[in-house]
Parts: C-alpha cells; structure tokens; sequence
C-alpha cells in the first residue's frame, strides 16, 4: 500500500483491526468475569484469594507499559539508542512477569489450590491463563522490532531510513495500543479478584 493509498482511509485498516480484536478480547473477558460473579452469587461459594505475587506481577507489566512508551517518545525524537535500549527493557520487563507469573502458579500448587478444586479456581486459572497467552502473543512482535532496529540501525543513513519509514511508526502505534490494553485489561482483573474477595 502506497501514500496515495492510505490517505483515501480516514482510519488505517490496521488500527481497524486492532479495534475489532481489542472489543473482542474484551467481550471474552467480560464474559469470564460476568460468569465466575454469577456462579459465586448463585452458589454462595467463597471467592478465590490471589497470591501476593499477582500483585507484584501488575508492577512489572505497568513498568512494561512505560517503557513501551518511552520506546515510541524515543523513536519520534530520533534517539537510537534510546529507543534500543527501551525495547530491550520492555522485553525483559515481559518475560520477568511471565516468569514470575509461572512461579505464582506452582506456589498455588503447592498450597494445593488446583483448577479442579472448585469452580471459582478454574474461573482464576482459566482467566489469569488467557491473559498469560495475550502477552505471550505479543512477545514475537517485540522481540521483532528490537531484532530489525539492532540489524537495521547501524549507520546515519540506515537509522535515517528507519525512522523516516511511515510503516514503522504505524506498527509502533499498534504495539502502544496492545501493551497498554494488556496493562489496563490486568489491573481489571486483579481489581475484579480483590474487590470480589473484599466484599466476601
């Protein structure tokens, strides 16, 4: 798709289907919660108290979702290194939550709290895993971005190139919007869990 191409779409196609998989991973969430609230209601079954690592897990997504920001204010002021170097910290920021993440899953398992002990268990592992899946999803574009710009961005002509090139600043908008839903999507959930458990 060309200059000429784009400017007949007021909205770019990609922003457009961003929208429609955000509304539609959104719906899926709203369904998870709406359902694990009517279960507990309806069966006055106990709620689900997360570990303190849930909580810990949202600072490290929420620093992620920073320096995802600071990458795209860095690549719109031209600072190479800057914007390097804040990819690369966004992706060990990711893989840090993932990680720890993982380590409050098996210390769920050694209290023995499994997904077939009772509904609301399985409605907390089935929810915290697909958002587990989302930033795994995300991991691939990441990584792809700090791959191109450490093979791309090696001489002022080349970084030149990069940042002039339109495709990359929309790709990087896209990145933002992902991140960001991501962060907001989790401090939601964690809020759904402890107001849920709060209110008994």
């Amino acid at each position: 798709m060309n200059h000429r191409d784009e400017r007949n779409f007021l909205i770019h196609p990609y922003f457009i289907m961003m929208g429609l998989l955000l509304m539609g991973v959104t719906a899926l969430f709203l369904g998870f919660t709406g359902a694990y609230l009517y279960n507990r209601l309806q069966s006055g079954i106990d709620p689900i108290q997360l570990p303190n690592l849930f909580y810990i897990n949202t600072l490290l997504l929420m620093a992620s979702s920073w320096t995802i920001v600071m990458t795209k204010r860095s690549y719109l002021s031209d600072q190479t290194e800057k914007y390097k170097m804040y990819l690369g910290i966004t992706l060990v920021l990711t893989i840090g939550f993932l990680a720890s993440q993982i380590v409050a899953y098996i210390k769920l398992q050694e209290q023995e709290l499994f997904a077939s002990n009772s509904t609301m268990s399985a409605y907390m592992y089935l929810i915290a895993g697909v958002h587990f899946a989302h930033v795994v999803a995300g991991i691939p574009f990441l990584a792809l971005f700090l791959i191109t710009a450490q093979k791309k961005m090696k001489t002022p002509i080349t970084v030149l190139l990069y940042f002039a090139d339109p495709e990359k600043k929309r790709k990087l908008d896209l990145l933002n919007i992902y991140w960001h839903f991501l962060d907001g999507l989790w401090i939601f959930l964690i809020g759904f869990f402890l107001v849920n458990y709060l209110i008994g």
